[in-house]
């Protein structure tokens, strides 16, 4: 992979409850909000927001790059906390994007080192770029040194909780039909706006997309960050995107780029104590509207650090995944009126039960392969080997419009299909069951789903 440079010839460097929180739905509005070319989609006009600072514009000499676009294509959401260490390298790298029709809307949430004057010197060079200081840290009044003064050691984190309003924030004054992420403390490819606005202009029924992406780390980076990039690498199509969605979130949160109507349809972001990104991707697609990623190489270098907050941060624990994954589950994805069966009872099926019964919902069956559990019974659930599944599936066929209730609780035959839920940590296992579930006439996302 070649490397990053602040050159511009560098390449790259039970579901039946009431439901707490209604997800939208944007079919009625498709024709309007999903295939409208993106060129005819006007900005939406921002008044000044409070802290907002808009330097004046340069004169007629000045390079038309650095001009402030009366209607930007694309506002890019830049969230700021304690980033002066490495906020100038994401800044070169918006600076050398080939694609210069966009506007910055930075947001310091905060920071007690020299970020806020290091986002005020970019302003002021850059008519593109807005800085607005975050409501908190309005109330809280931080104190901002100069860019020369010591850094502390170690930068603390945004809270989740300001995380999901400094985002809001910036959204809320962009002016563009188009909204991108990006981080203080990664690093874009010269071509990732132009790659990613090429892709969705000839895709127009796409809500946004995303690119894969190059993790680096001033230290080693651990195993598991590697499967995870090969694995978020290796999805593209919109199918690729729904299939993984309860795996793991199917798009690099900093390399989005979504339509502004989508995201506001929507209600934008959510503190739901759990993971913001995974969040409204989930809420994108049980709306039914459709993502996917650029395909070819990475378009974003992701910084990985130790004190990053999805490494530190209740909100990105698994526990609070599952939740999320079980909620959209059983309010926008499980058919209703089907029993419910997990295949795998080991490490990762047995938590996803615990979570799915403790929202209300129930597990008919467990399918494993573990002999040493095939015959008992997991939450009151019997195990079964896959012989076994197969064999009621058979027999049950496709009558997916009865009840879903046992028949026979002793031989565990149900008048309904099964949706089942395969949760299994290894992707090698993941096609073994996906191979199986083919043969037994079982269609994925239709008739079963992979979560984590």
């Amino acid at each position: 992979m070649r490397q990053v440079s602040h050159q511009r010839e560098s390449a790259f460097g039970t579901r039946q409850c009431p439901n707490p929180y209604p997800i939208p739905t944007l079919a009625h509005r498709a024709p309007r909000i999903l295939s409208r070319p993106l060129v005819t989609l006007s900005a939406r006009p921002r008044g000044h927001a409070a802290g907002r600072l808009r330097p004046t514009p340069l004169d007629a000499s000045t390079h038309a790059a650095d001009i402030v676009p009366m209607n930007p294509r694309l506002s890019v959401l830049l969230p700021c906390r304690e980033a002066a260490a490495t906020l100038p390298g994401t800044i070169a790298s918006l600076r050398a994007q080939t694609f210069d029709h966009f506007e910055v809307i930075a947001v310091d949430d905060g920071s007690a080192d020299a970020t806020g004057t290091l986002l005020r010197d970019w302003a002021t060079g850059d008519p593109r770029v807005t800085v607005i200081e975050s409501a908190a840290a309005r109330q809280s009044a931080p104190v901002r040194p100069s860019a020369a003064a010591p850094q502390p050691a170690a930068a603390e984190p945004l809270p989740a909780s300001r995380l999901v309003a400094a985002l809001n924030q910036a959204a809320a004054a962009a002016r563009a039909p188009l909204l991108a992420r990006m981080d203080a403390d990664d690093i874009a490819h010269p071509d990732r706006f132009a790659a990613q606005l090429s892709f969705l202009e000839k895709g127009p029924e796409l809500a946004g997309c995303g690119t894969h992406v190059e993790l680096f780390s001033p230290a080693e980076i651990r195993s598991g960050y590697r499967r995870y990039e090969r694995w978020v690498n290796a999805i593209e199509t919109p199918g690729d995107v729904e299939r993984a969605a309860l795996i793991e979130c199917p798009l690099a949160h900093p390399t989005l780029v979504l339509k502004a109507s989508v995201f506001h349809a929507l209600g934008g972001y959510r503190d739901m104590g759990w993971a913001e990104d995974h969040d409204l991707v989930l809420r994108i697609l049980a709306a039914r509207a459709r993502l996917a990623n650029v395909p070819g190489e990475p378009l974003l270098r992701w910084r990985i650090r130790e004190d990053r907050l999805s490494l530190t941060s209740p909100v990105y624990t698994a526990a609070a995944f599952r939740r999320c994954r079980v909620h959209f589950l059983r309010h926008a994805f499980l058919p209703p009126e089907r029993p419910v069966v997990v295949w795998g009872a080991g490490r990762v099926g047995k938590p996803l039960a615990r979570e799915l019964i403790a929202q209300g919902t129930s597990v008919s069956a467990f399918v494993d392969l573990d002999r040493r559990k095939i015959g008992q019974e997991i939450h009151g659930a019997p195990v079964l080997a896959p012989e076994q599944f197969a064999e009621l599936a058979a027999r049950i066929g496709a009558r997916t419009d009865l009840p879903a209730r046992a028949t026979d609780p002793d031989t565990t035959a149900y008048s309904a299909r099964p949706y089942v839920l395969a949760a299994v940590g290894s992707p090698g296992v993941r096609d073994d069951i996906r191979e199986a579930l083919m043969q037994y006439g079982f269609e994925e996302i239709a008739d079963y789903r992979f979560c984590a």
